[in-house]
């Protein structure tokens, strides 16, 4: 949690017991609540590689996908374009949610959705295979929604070639970057994505269940026409509080805003953005390069062999900080997961695998080290080895 978290909510509860309702237009900390949006907007374009016109910071992830697929999900029978295409093993509230879109629509996921298969006995996709399946199948695809980075393997995908030929076959293209975002360099504006939602409580350090946000290329901000689920918001704040009840919608991704959001959540988002404000992406990207090298290194030389083994792509550049150590035996898992919790060190269990990820932002080499290090006498506890 970042230091000053605890500081900006308090001051927030100091504003509500002082201020009430007031406290949307007068605020003493120079944050009303009409607009507390705006003091995320300008660092996060920043982070995902976007103009602050594209960006907006809003509800939940699930919730966002679903919003801007309502938009841009918009299967015709004419031309057969009802299909979308997602990854391997997509996030399972993803899956969920794009399941649900296409039965909204009357359609059927057993027919209408495609799923990209990894190579036989291996976790990650090349780029290729994904290439052509939209070449083949591009003429039938309304929709390719991808992560940024794959939550279970940390492959970070070819976002600007996969966007690439996804639009030259007439496709909408839209991502999940939930393990993306504070993670990997980004450059949504640039690679030309469609639109893209992500969470803020990973490596944005939030907290659990913050604030989202969501992405909508420039080239979209002024298309009032596509359908839309709108809400008080999104409308323009110039008329936001008058009673002629006309939806006017804010141009770019603020105008797919429904509610006002949680100032709590808000404050604490802004909390983690100065960190980040003290550095850039490509600095923390560096040092992930060399901090999650050096645990692959050290995964390599000292335990190499013991029960697991690295599924995460070998190259740096196609993966985000995150090893994911998949086990032979999943009771062998269990047991690691618990001991490594009793050395204070905390990773993420999925399945047979923990997704060990030292984040640049708060890691350092000397905890990788000890991760390591614990690791090794687990596993020489638990009888394994080479």
């Amino acid at each position: 949690m970042p230091r000053r978290t605890r500081d900006l909510v308090n001051q927030e509860l100091d504003v509500w017991a002082s201020s009430g309702v007031v406290g949307h237009f007068k605020h003493k900390h120079k944050r009303p609540w009409i607009s507390i949006e705006d003091n995320v907007i300008d660092k996060m374009a920043e982070i995902v590689g976007a103009k602050p016109i594209e960006v907006a910071v809003m509800n939940t992830l699930t919730s966002n996908l679903h919003l801007l697929m309502a938009s841009f999900y918009t299967p015709t029978t004419k031309k057969n374009r009802k299909k979308i295409l997602i990854e391997p093993m997509a996030f399972p509230s993803d899956l969920y949610a794009v399941e649900s879109q296409i039965r909204f629509h009357g359609l059927d996921p057993a027919k209408e959705l495609i799923k990209v298969t990894p190579p036989e006995g291996e976790n990650v996709v090349p780029l290729d295979n994904i290439l052509k399946i939209i070449e083949k199948e591009g003429h039938t695809i309304s929709l390719v929604l991808f992560s940024g980075v794959h939550y279970y393997t940390g492959q970070f995908f070819k976002i600007k070639k996969i966007t690439e030929a996804a639009q030259k076959k007439g496709c909408i293209v839209g991502l999940d970057l939930s393990h993306a975002v504070g993670n990997v360099v980004l450059k949504l504006h640039k690679w030309g994505v469609d639109f893209a939602a992500w969470c803020s409580y990973k490596y944005l350090n939030s907290g659990p269940g913050g604030i989202a946000g969501i992405f909508l290329h420039e080239r979209h901000a002024n298309d009032f026409n596509r359908p839309r689920f709108a809400g008080w918001w999104g409308s323009d704040r110039g008329t936001r509080f008058q009673v002629d009840q006309q939806f006017k919608p804010i141009p770019g991704a603020g105008g797919f805003q429904v509610s006002n959001p949680s100032v709590l959540n808000m404050v604490s988002l802004i909390a983690s953005l100065e960190l980040f404000s003290k550095t850039s992406m490509v600095h923390l990207r560096a040092k992930s390069i060399l901090l999650t090298g050096y645990l692959e290194y050290l995964l390599d030389k000292q335990v190499n062999g013991l029960g697991f083994k690295i599924i995460s792509p070998r190259d740096p550049h196609q993966r985000g900080c995150q090893l994911s150590l998949k086990f032979l035996d999943k009771n062998v898992r269990d047991k690691v997961s618990r001991e490594l919790m009793s050395y204070g060190i905390v990773i993420d269990e999925r399945d047979d695998t923990i997704r060990v990820a030292p984040t640049p932002m708060y890691n350092n080499f000397s905890e990788v080290f000890k991760f390591v290090k614990a690791l090794k006498i687990i596993m020489s506890d638990l009888g394994i080895k080479k």
